[in-house]
């Protein structure tokens, strides 16, 4: 007994047990990463796959239902019978089975989706014919295609080959409204805007010349010119856009005439193959990236929010890192080391766990309201009262972010500098360099591992971010990208869209909960893949210089 307590003593002063708990809270967290990974890509991913098209008769109801099953659950029988107060639990069992059905046709006949007792569905089939159309607005049809109105003529027979290829012609036609509307239009009420703040500017200097008057009024009658021939250019394309229609019969028996401009796809997924599923699951996952969203952000595409969060990360890069480095460079190198450098070097920890909504109202107050307002009474006087940099835009909240993740900057390259063996920084004077050569030439290359780290960890804890971003630019829905053609091309004032307020607004905002779910999830996981892979990157580019500049230490 006595040897296996010292045995017992010796294993446990070894470190092995410490190193097994190691090893298991690693297996812990690595399982927890990849369970919500494959929990948060299993419910969004599937949202695109082109579900079957059931015809379900449910006891009770005169005409059946047609839609998708998209979810179900199990209920206690008492939950369910305090739910129902009128119904009789004989039979039922100790569970009830629900499923959700989504029925569509939310203009036609709200709701669209429907909770079904499982013991209270009847039949179930899935027709051949199962038309699914998706609308630019109020959200899918389901239904059979009756006869379809195109090019002056109705077809019944071979409806759905003409349907594909008057959805085609809508589609080429759209695309041709949007580069107008973003392309001379756009362009000409950017022009129309700069004159009329060059005639405020002029007026605000003691007036215009005549001459100068003269070649306002002609260049803004020449624009007008151009803005009604761009006028007419559209709407000729609205109204070929606007000139055929198709039928749909209903699950309950009526009809629904549905505008070629007001549908996007249409498919008949109980007709589809493996093949064309994936084709149609490929496709609706690239207009999910690719497109901007629609109705109250439920549906259409994420690329404003992906662009917005982009744009955001790498402009906030760009401020953070030269901040970042420069402060631990002096803190480190420069700063006689003493009680105020303490000090300083506390603040900046104690900065690192400031929440982050306190850094957004920090922004608003300070880079918008005091700088921005400043920027514009100085250099847009003529746009005043309407802001334009004293307004949440993108240029303040970058800064906001490079404030909030400039302390793990400043440690992580402090760190990365004490590591340096002081031998190779007096090598370097003795060889002839001068301090500030030994420091860009020697130091930083070779601590830039750790500031690449403490950047791309910054990087990553901005790309979730969500809290100060609500104050200081971000908006459910921005009508432009801050980056197009015309002049300045980056528009540091404009408002954008970012992927962690977006999943907010989805989840917790939105007028139709269980349309939006599926796309909080989606939007979710590829907020997580960003940040795994910025962490990914940082992780090999470290690796990388660290095995360059391994010799040196050495």
């Amino acid at each position: 007994m006595n040897s296996a307590g010292q045995a017992r003593r010796g294993w446990m002063a070894s470190g092995e047990p410490w190193i097994w708990l190691n090893a298991a809270a690693v297996g812990v967290s690595i399982s927890a990463v990849l369970g919500l990974l494959m929990l948060i890509g299993a419910q969004g991913l599937a949202h695109f796959w082109p579900a079957a098209v059931q015809e379900v008769n449910v006891a009770g109801r005169d005409a059946p239902l047609l839609g998708e099953w998209v979810d179900h659950e199990t209920v206690p029988l008492h939950q369910f019978l305090e739910a129902n107060p009128g119904v009789q639990g004989e039979g039922l069992g100790e569970f009830v089975e629900r499923r959700l059905l989504k029925t569509g046709n939310r203009r036609e006949a709200p709701p669209d989706f429907r909770w079904i007792n499982a013991h209270d569905i009847v039949t179930q089939a899935s027709p051949i014919d199962a038309l699914v159309i998706e609308r630019t607005e109020w959200g899918n049809v389901y239904g059979q295609l009756q006869w379809v109105r195109f090019d002056g003529e109705t077809t019944t027979n071979e409806a759905f080959t003409v349907l594909k290829r008057g959805l085609e012609r809508a589609t080429t036609l759209r695309d041709e409204i949007a580069a107008i509307e973003s392309g001379i239009i756009k362009t000409i009420n950017s022009e129309l805007e700069r004159l009329r703040l060059e005639r405020r500017r002029a007026a605000l200097r003691g007036g215009a010349s005549g001459a100068s008057s003269s070649g306002l009024d002609a260049r803004e009658a020449e624009l007008t010119v151009r803005y009604a021939a761009a006028e007419s250019r559209l709407r000729d394309r609205q109204q070929a856009l606007r000139r055929d229609v198709f039928s749909v019969r209903l699950a309950d028996g009526t009809t629904t005439e549905i505008n070629f401009g007001d549908a996007l796809r249409a498919w008949q997924p109980n007709t589809m193959g493996i093949g064309a599923k994936l084709a149609h699951y490929g496709q609706s996952l690239w207009i999910f990236l690719s497109d901007p969203p629609r109705e109250a952000n439920t549906e259409g595409g994420i690329f404003p929010a992906i662009f917005g969060t982009v744009m955001m990360v790498l402009l906030m890069s760009v401020l953070v890192t030269p901040f970042g480095v420069i402060a631990a460079v002096y803190l480190r190198e420069y700063a006689r080391q003493g009680a105020f450098v303490r000090l300083i070097r506390i603040a900046v920890n104690n900065l690192a766990g400031v929440p982050s909504i306190v850094y957004g109202v920090f922004g608003l107050g300070f880079f918008v309201y005091f700088v921005g307002g400043a920027i514009d009474e100085l250099l847009f006087p003529e746009a005043l009262p309407a802001p334009t940099f004293g307004t949440p835009g993108l240029l303040w909240a970058s800064l906001t972010l490079a404030l909030l993740t400039v302390p793990v900057v400043i440690v992580s390259t402090e760190e990365g500098l004490a590591r340096i063996p002081r031998a190779i920084r007096e090598g370097s004077l003795a060889l002839g360099a001068t301090k500030a050569e030994t420091l860009f030439r020697v130091m930083l290359p070779m601590a830039s591992p750790s500031i690449l780290t403490g950047v791309i960890l910054a990087i990553a804890r901005a790309a979730g971010e969500v809290a100060p971003l609500m104050l200081v630019g971000v908006v459910k829905l921005a009508p432009t990208l801050p980056l197009d053609g015309d002049f300045p091309f980056l528009h540091l004032d404009r408002k954008f869209m970012h992927l962690g307020f977006h999943i907010y607004d989805v989840g917790f905002q939105s007028p139709n909960v269980e349309a939006a779910r599926p796309l909080v999830y989606a939007t979710a996981l590829l907020l997580v893949l960003i940040i795994i892979v910025l962490n990914l990157t940082a992780i090999m580019l470290r690796n990388r210089l660290e095995a360059r500049y391994k010799s040196l230490e050495g």
